[in-house]
């Protein structure tokens, strides 16, 4: 295994310090327990977006903290929940006066240690559950569809009405209406290897992908040869339209993610296949996104979401954001 570390026990909290320093006129960062919030805190009469999950996706969540999205995020351990303590003291620090709206990706950990979390707290708080993977309905982690990079996109739009002065009601009625149209599935060229581990999370043949592979190395729809970038996408389009149904005429947001390990340029190609097959369909790419931004380690692969997008989502997609890892 080589890794840009020191000791392994180390690397979350040399990395979080690290990111807190050079993004400090948008971040302050506790490490005890680990939590980061807005630099500036949440305004006045806002409903405070609160995520947060394992470490090893970033920047999910904690680079989408900033004017837009989220006021604060809770990176557990490399593929492990954040503890209830960790939420509820993030909570806390916020001290918003018109209540707080915790964002929750599908897995079992981060739903137990949330709803712990959300029983102490005081004052007003509802939940958003996101599970926009298509490739399974169950998997080692879930009761359920996954929640992957398809989270990126509620964090956005809902951080958009959060921000315009939507209340606690509206903003969970509208994650659940984003979450509700939105589809993603992922690919694996490599495994990703977890720093304690020092070994691969599962072996791929040279030859070989995984399709509909999870952000923590489970298992996905079925391993097959390696295959052209056009016969890959198709694949995945196919699956994410099985799921949502988009007719034609329909606006789209098309997110394509890169997993950690795949260079610009090959998510790029993926990005222009995937426009030509939703076009053919089609579909109208009203917006998009190509990068880094639920990641898994070094992980060779990407995924694509699709979300089917109506005027007010994209008004608010369009609405001004400024966190460290996305911002316009």
């Amino acid at each position: 295994m080589k890794k840009l570390i020191n000791k392994v026990d180390d690397a979350l909290n040399e990395s979080l310090s690290g990111f807190a320093a050079a993004h400090r006129n948008l971040v302050s960062l506790s490490l005890e327990p680990k939590f980061v919030t807005r630099a500036a805190g949440t305004p006045k009469g806002k409903v405070a977006l609160v995520s947060g999950g394992g470490s090893g996706h970033e920047p999910l969540h904690a680079g989408f903290v900033g004017t837009g999205m989220l006021d604060a995020a809770c990176p557990g351990e490399i593929f492990t929940s954040p503890t209830p303590d960790q939420i509820l003291a993030a909570v806390q620090a916020l001290e918003s006066d018109a209540g707080v709206l915790l964002i929750v990706k599908n897995y079992s950990g981060d739903i137990m240690n949330f709803e712990m979390a959300a029983e102490m707290l005081e004052g007003d708080h509802a939940t958003v559950l996101t599970n926009d993977d298509v490739a399974v309905e169950d998997s080692l982690y879930t009761q359920g569809r996954r929640g992957v990079a398809g989270t990126v996109i509620v964090e956005k739009i809902v951080g958009a009405a959060a921000e315009a002065g939507a209340d606690l009601a509206a903003c969970q009625a509208l994650g659940e209406r984003v979450n509700g149209v939105t589809g993603t599935m992922g690919v694996a060229l490599t495994s990703c290897t977890v720093p304690a581990a020092g070994k691969p999370t599962f072996d791929l043949g040279g030859d070989e992908l995984e399709m509909g592979v999870g952000i923590h190395g489970e298992p996905g729809r079925r391993r097959v040869k390696m295959m052209e970038a056009d016969a890959i996408v198709a694949d995945m389009i196919e699956a994410i339209s099985g799921s949502l149904a988009p007719k034609a005429g329909d606006s789209m947001i098309l997110l394509v993610n890169g997993m950690g390990g795949t260079p610009l340029m090959e998510l790029y190609l993926v990005y222009q296949s995937a426009r030509r097959q939703c076009e053919a369909r089609g579909l109208s790419i009203a917006r998009s996104l190509v990068g880094n931004y639920c990641t898994s380690l070094d992980m060779a692969g990407c995924s694509i979401s699709l979300t089917k997008a109506d005027e007010e989502m994209l008004k608010l997609w369009d609405a001004p954001v400024h966190t460290a890892a996305l911002r316009w």
